[in-house]
């Protein structure tokens, strides 16, 4: 099992509070993780190091090391790395006041595309890798606000997707959908792994054990447990997670 990202002794603190310790851990390529764990456990913040947001919250820090493709990610300039590792977050977060197709554009921009014919062919590349161009096709000019809520958080995956990513983390994705909107996004999640890393947070045990290859299981900050997810729901090596997949606490 190749890994895409490997994590050693990371530890993260915001201020003086730490709240991940000396988590070690491999995140298979072209696979699914799933990071499960009550609230605040620090499964977002885990997830945030992964391509330093974390960093850009002022008085927080890291020691420890993670590499992509062997690359040391701190040495690493951090806007190419979340080029590199992209993020979706909990809410749909479109840029409001740029069109659906500036919205997708907005990363190949930054990477210094400028010839419309690349800008398009771009955009509708990753409209379709988001299962959504055959929705907007005839809206591109219109306001993200025009959407759907899984339709902008569809968007959103598009975005991402735009400048070509290794990585796709992705922080509860679904939490503000309803049911047929989640079910819209497992749906592209379950195509997307094919071509991606993809990391996964999430509150929703039914979702993990849907979408996901692997799950490591996170409490108060430490890695208790990490395997595949039929291991882990069904034959968890740790009291402690058998507890928490089967709904004793949370």
């Amino acid at each position: 099992m190749a890994s895409k990202l490997a994590v050693s002794n990371l530890d993260a603190w915001y201020g003086a509070q730490q709240v991940l310790y000396a988590i070690s851990l491999e995140l298979p390529d072209r696979a699914t993780t799933a990071i499960i764990g009550p609230s605040g456990c620090g499964k977002s913040t885990f997830l945030r190091c992964l391509n330093r947001l974390h960093e850009e919250v002022p008085g927080a820090r890291t020691a420890g090391e993670i590499r992509l493709d062997g690359d040391d990610l701190a040495r690493l300039d951090p806007v190419l790395v979340r080029c590199r590792v992209g993020m979706v977050f909990q809410k749909p977060t479109p840029f409001p006041n740029l069109s659906i197709f500036e919205n997708v554009a907005a990363g190949l921009r930054l990477l210094g595309v400028r010839r419309a014919e690349e800008l398009d062919e771009g955009v509708v590349d990753a409209l379709r890798d988001a299962a959504l161009w055959e929705e907007v096709e005839d809206k591109l000019d219109a306001p993200p606000s025009s959407l759907s809520g899984g339709q902008q958080q569809r968007l959103c995956i598009a975005r991402a997707l735009a400048v070509r990513p290794e990585v796709l983390l992705l922080d509860e994705p679904c939490s503000a959908l309803d049911p047929i909107a989640t079910a819209k996004v497992e749906a592209l999640l379950a195509k997307l792994r094919d071509e991606y890393t993809l990391v996964i947070v999430t509150h929703n045990l039914a979702q993990a054990t849907r979408v996901a290859d692997h799950t490591a299981f996170f409490y108060l900050g430490k890695l208790v447990e990490f395997g595949s997810t039929e291991q882990v729901f069904k034959a968890p090596a740790e009291k402690l997670t058998e507890n928490y997949v089967n709904g004793r606490f949370g």
